[in-house]
């Protein structure tokens, strides 16, 4: 089967590494230890692109602020409309935080 068919396994030793980081600069080594510059970027574009939805914002102005494609914006939106509502978990648990 060709990886690119695969689903990812939820019970990845990955997902648990990730649990055990402490520290943004402790998460930040991390992922440039396993992922790409470019990999690293596109996460970080979609997740602004999600947090930017989340606060009602519309696709031309997240365009202009974060240049992802509108292909790119789409995807993030269907994903927080009808995903697993990973983004939305991390948005709040982010918002909870900053109200501390």
């Amino acid at each position: 089967m060709n990886s690119r068919n695969r689903k990812a396994n939820p019970d990845s030793p990955l997902y648990r590494a990730i649990l055990a980081l402490k520290t943004p600069e402790e998460c930040y080594n991390f992922f440039m230890d396993l992922c790409t510059v470019p990999e690293l970027n596109a996460m970080e574009q979609r997740f602004e692109v999600a947090q930017l939805l989340n606060q009602g914002m519309i696709y031309n102005k997240i365009l202009e602020i974060t240049g992802a494609s509108s292909a790119t914006i789409s995807r993030v939106n269907r994903s927080l409309n009808y995903g697993t509502d990973g983004y939305r978990l991390v948005i709040d648990r982010m918002g909870d935080e900053d109200e501390e």
